[in-house]
């Protein structure tokens, strides 16, 4: 705790005010027994699997991982708990889309896409809890910058995730 003496004192004995240690306080069971558990985490970057990196950019650390995961899964498992990964839909001034294809070479999963269950950008909110490949592709490139939702189709139907457009005939 960082403060004044007057701040100090005032906390002193004060029955309102608990300190624990981290292995309580991010303990996803103890979480969970807050109900209505919101838990907003940000990230990096998510690739159209649902995974997410929020500590690193490719191989080169960013910040350290923290609790993400464990108020990820304390949230989920509160009643009506809310866990949410919350991103800009770009980086470098809407340069790159941070909804990629896949994680970049050597980028960290901190949640896994077992974890996430909504992901939100400025363009909008994706469920993703308990849903295929295709409805995970699908929900992200929804809320991606829509100048890279193309780019972003075109790889999930590489990779099979979704079927090709169907061409309209004249």
């Amino acid at each position: 705790m960082l403060g004044t003496r007057k701040l100090f004192d005032f906390i002193d004995n004060n029955s309102l005010f608990e300190f624990h240690p981290i292995k309580y306080t991010n303990d996803p069971f103890i979480i969970a027994r807050n109900d209505r558990m919101v838990a907003i985490n940000s990230a990096l970057q998510i690739d159209l699997t649902g995974q997410v990196c929020s500590d690193s950019i490719g191989t080169h650390p960013y910040s350290g991982f923290g609790g993400q995961v464990d108020f990820i899964r304390g949230a989920a498992h509160s009643r009506g708990g809310l866990p949410i990964i919350a991103l800009p839909s770009t980086a470098k001034n809407g340069t790159i889309s941070r909804i990629a294809p896949v994680l970049d070479p050597g980028a960290g999963v901190v949640t896994s896409r077992a974890d996430v269950h909504y992901v939100i950008t400025e363009h909008g909110i994706a469920n993703l809890h308990g849903k295929t490949l295709r409805q995970r592709a699908e929900a992200l490139i929804q809320i991606a910058e829509p100048k890279f939702r193309d780019q972003l189709y075109d790889f999930a139907v590489r990779a099979r995730y979704l079927d090709p457009k169907p061409v309209l005939m004249k």
